[in-house]
């Protein structure tokens, strides 16, 4: 087979189709239809993304983010001044300081324990959720405002990330014991899978995730990135936040949790929807 190039026409049709959200794999299969081979369609596809879609597709519509004057590197979020401690553009990644006090996170902590069980994943054939040995924490979940600190911390949160409460799900904690942790994975839902229709039907597309430490373990527990080699220490009272444009993973958004290896780790996740989370 006579050499396929990649024209400029053919990075623009796949932009096109990214912003309108048709999924990678349909892209994919388009293009093949179309007579290009496998390989050359998932160069195509990587390149174009990577280097052009996913900064188009953040311009081209609201999206979660931390918005800071020009050399500044604090924000004002509702009630409480927040440090931005490092920045990384793709992906894109915030290690943000001083989110929670150290009274909220101990109150979140003290709220949160009673009601602990096993850690759940997605099932992504159904959009149910279940036990997965790759996640070995336990957790609950708060309702939206269920109570004033709840409250409180989602104002905080929806002032800093520049995105409606309602568009978020209610806060996750989690403990994570001895040698507890989460192997790397992805927060967006995947639109390959059956049970992906089912949860979006909830609020949409996850579009960001924001990470908060509520206590600072003994040692181990931190937050990594495989794929460029990033790592975010668990420090009580700071936060991760990081964002992904396309359900897919050249956004480089792959993460985990990395094994406790003293004393144990308290998080609270705020997961950032496209729509209203019902």
């Amino acid at each position: 087979m006579p050499e396929q190039v990649i024209t400029p026409e053919l990075r623009q049709w796949i932009i096109d189709q990214a912003t309108a959200g048709h999924s990678a794999d349909s892209v994919i299969s388009a293009m093949q239809a179309s007579g290009w081979s496998e390989d050359t369609a998932l160069a195509a596809l990587e390149n174009t993304l990577k280097d052009q879609a996913l900064p188009m597709i953040e311009a081209s519509r609201p999206f979660p983010e931390v918005v800071m004057s020009a050399g500044g590197t604090t924000v004002w979020a509702h009630d409480r001044e927040v440090s931005v401690l490092a920045s990384m553009a793709r992906p894109r990644v915030l290690v943000l300081g001083g989110l929670l006090s150290a009274q909220e996170c101990h109150e979140m902590i003290e709220l949160a324990q009673p009601r602990l069980a096993r850690s759940e994943t997605v099932i992504n054939a159904t959009g149910g959720s279940e036990v997965n040995v790759a996640r070995t924490s336990q957790g609950m979940f708060f309702a939206r405002a269920e109570n004033e600190l709840c409250a409180r911390v989602e104002a905080r949160m929806a002032a800093l990330l520049n995105w409606p409460v309602e568009r978020g799900e209610g806060l996750q904690i989690l403990r994570y014991g001895p040698g507890a942790e989460y192997k790397p994975h992805y927060d967006y839902f995947d639109p390959s899978q059956p049970g992906t229709p089912a949860v979006l039907r909830r609020g949409g597309q996850r579009l960001a995730t924001l990470v908060t430490y509520l206590n600072t373990p003994a040692s181990g527990g931190a937050t990594i990135f495989p794929d460029v080699g990033f790592q975010v220490s668990a420090v009580a009272g700071n936060a991760v936040f990081f964002s992904y444009a396309l359900p897919h993973p050249m956004t480089q958004t792959l993460h985990g949790g990395a094994p406790v290896l003293a004393g144990e780790k308290w998080v609270a996740t705020k997961w950032l929807r496209e729509q209203r989370f019902e």
